[in-house]
């Protein structure tokens, strides 16, 4: 069951954390806002474009309610949280919400699976801390011999959530042979005597 994100398409790319003031005055968004208080939760911001929103967006938590008009009206500060792509639209509401998936998440479970590939390899996986994550894909996977048709896609792929995606697939493919390989290895280089 997926959690709807309320989403608030603007002319603006909000960054996770950067400070974002909002004036609400149109009544879907003053309905959007209100829940968003009352739930403590927050809502994505997403780029308007003449043909519907971008694809990633960011989350906002609304961080203080500077001002309430006696109409409704509010002004809001927020600030820029989570990185999420979105996967299905829903226009039940009078405000857009979507399915989304957040890329934080993606990239905990992708340093992950490298970290557990790199310790089958005998190698010694690097903290999360050390790693760009703009280019994350493409560090995690440069270091590894891979297949060349594999790296040649990844290097096509526009957008990092889908080379993420790529790659925490990839990566979930081969690491059950990995870990058999390894598996034998290890009982093959016992001591000689089958124990």
């Amino acid at each position: 069951m997926s959690i709807l994100l309320p989403l608030f398409p603007l002319d603006v790319v909000l960054l996770p954390g950067t400070p974002l003031p909002l004036h609400i005055f149109e009544p879907r968004y003053k309905e959007m806002i209100s829940e968003c208080l009352n739930r403590k939760k927050p809502f994505g911001v997403v780029r308007a474009k003449e043909e519907g929103v971008a694809e990633i967006g960011c989350t906002a938590e609304i961080v203080t309610v500077a001002r309430k008009y006696p109409d409704g009206r509010m002004d809001i500060v927020t600030q820029g949280h989570e990185r999420f792509e979105i996967m299905n639209l829903n226009q039940e509401r009078s405000f857009l919400q979507a399915e989304v998936l957040y890329l934080q998440e993606e990239f905990a479970q992708v340093v992950k699976l490298h970290g557990e590939i790199m310790t089958l390899a005998g190698a010694e996986p690097e903290g999360a801390s050390e790693i760009e994550r703009s280019q994350i894909s493409f560090h995690l996977v440069g270091a590894l011999p891979l297949d060349l048709d594999f790296k040649q896609t990844l290097l096509g792929m526009k957008s990092e959530a889908e080379r993420v995606q790529a790659v925490i697939s990839y990566f979930e493919a081969i690491l059950p042979n990995l870990r058999r390989a390894v598996h034998v290895r290890q009982r093959a280089g016992g001591n000689g005597h089958g124990h």
